[in-house]
């Protein structure tokens, strides 16, 4: 059994808009509010989906910069990440020029292993001094490749960098949510830590594993709109309170 996890990741917004309800926080203001009220229920990290004012996401450093200016300046004092996806920026090669101009650094930025480039973007991170969650799908059309790759270039990494990046496993659409058996590559890989999440009807089962495994676990409305109970959330804070109750209290 793994040692007691850190406080659950928050994410604040995922790919949400309006229209998923009024639990999902919008403007950087009301993106602030939240990570602070969901900060205060218990999260130790918080993930935002920066966008720009017509809600497309970007990596542009003139809308991840002022996202995580307002969150800091809200008082947030927990690491911030933001993803570095085909979400926010199709072209691989674009994706690392975005990075390279980033002027305000998050702490940590997401990285999917079953996108173009991923390795490479990955690197840039790491080399701007941001510590990076390398995330693998456990289903999906892309199959084990995701993972294979991560594992080999993780082997390629120094020591030091190898320690700076977490291993995200997606259980979305895995359907062995409750079972700690497809987390048995993992461990070995991940020098830098196990976050496991899932969304809609996986979040919750995957988040009661990370329970058992003692992983890293995230919540929030990006990645759920209901509490454990099929009841609809109302905040990011509702959530991470309920994720307290299923994992570990640190020591």
């Amino acid at each position: 059994m793994r040692p007691a996890a850190r406080p659950a990741v928050v994410s604040l917004n995922g790919s949400r808009g309006a229209s998923d309800g009024p639990a999902v926080p919008m403007s950087p203001q009301e993106l602030a509010e939240s990570a602070v009220r969901a900060v205060a229920a218990g999260a130790g990290e918080v993930l935002v989906h920066p966008r720009t004012p017509c809600g497309r996401e970007s990596l542009s450093p003139r809308v991840v910069g002022p996202v995580l200016e307002v969150l800091r300046g809200a008082g947030v004092g927990v690491p911030l990440s933001v993803p570095a996806s085909i979400g926010a920026e199709p072209d691989p090669a674009e994706r690392r020029a975005r990075v390279g101009a980033w002027t305000v650094l998050p702490d940590r930025a997401v990285v999917h292993f079953a996108e173009p480039g991923a390795a490479a973007l990955a690197l840039a991170l790491l080399e701007r001094g941001v510590a990076v969650d390398a995330v693998v799908p456990l289903a999906g059309p892309a199959g084990p490749e995701p993972l294979e790759r991560l594992r080999s270039w993780l082997t390629r990494l120094p020591s030091a960098g190898a320690e700076r990046v977490r291993v995200g496993a997606d259980f979305t659409g895995a359907g062995h949510e409750g079972r700690a058996g497809p987390l048995a590559g993992l461990w070995g890989s991940a020098r830098g830590g196990v976050l496991l999440f899932g969304r809609d009807g996986a979040s919750w089962p995957a988040l009661r594993l990370a329970a058992r495994c003692g992983a890293a676990a995230r919540t929030g409305v990006g990645d759920v709109l209901h509490l454990p109970d099929g009841r609809p959330a109302r905040s990011n804070a509702e959530l991470v309170a309920a994720a307290r109750e299923l994992l570990p209290r640190e020591a």
